[in-house]
């Protein structure tokens, strides 16, 4: 049986990831500020929570400067198919980053510029 502690430094690793789906509900900037603002929170009282949420927002971070950079390969035509596919690989490792910090497993996402160490 996983203890009551372990269980809450599971949930609050879990939503450093969820958070981050914010921007799909229409928050500016909800991926960063998400992570960031339960990092903030709960940092200090899981160690789990302080390595999900620099994870977290490592990846949100980067995957918004990638989607800049899309935004401005609009004018040559392939920004559109980029966006989209950024879009859809942040929810995908989102979604397994969700489910795998609930396990209790660290996740580190794929294609991300490290941040914050």
């Amino acid at each position: 049986m996983v203890e009551p502690d372990e269980r809450q430094a599971r949930m609050w690793g879990m939503l450093c990831h969820l958070t981050a789906l914010a921007a799909y509900v229409g928050v500016p900037f909800g991926n960063i500020l998400g992570p960031l603002i339960v990092w903030l929170i709960k940092k200090e009282e899981y160690p789990f929570v302080e390595e999900q949420g620099k994870a977290s927002l490592n990846f949100q971070i980067s995957m918004s400067i990638y989607a800049i950079v899309a935004g401005i390969l609009i004018v040559v035509g392939i920004g559109i198919v980029l966006l989209a596919a950024i879009g859809v690989v942040n929810l995908v490792l989102v979604i397994i980053a969700s489910v795998k910090a609930n396990n209790g497993e660290s996740y580190q996402y794929p294609l991300t510029i490290r941040f914050l160490s």
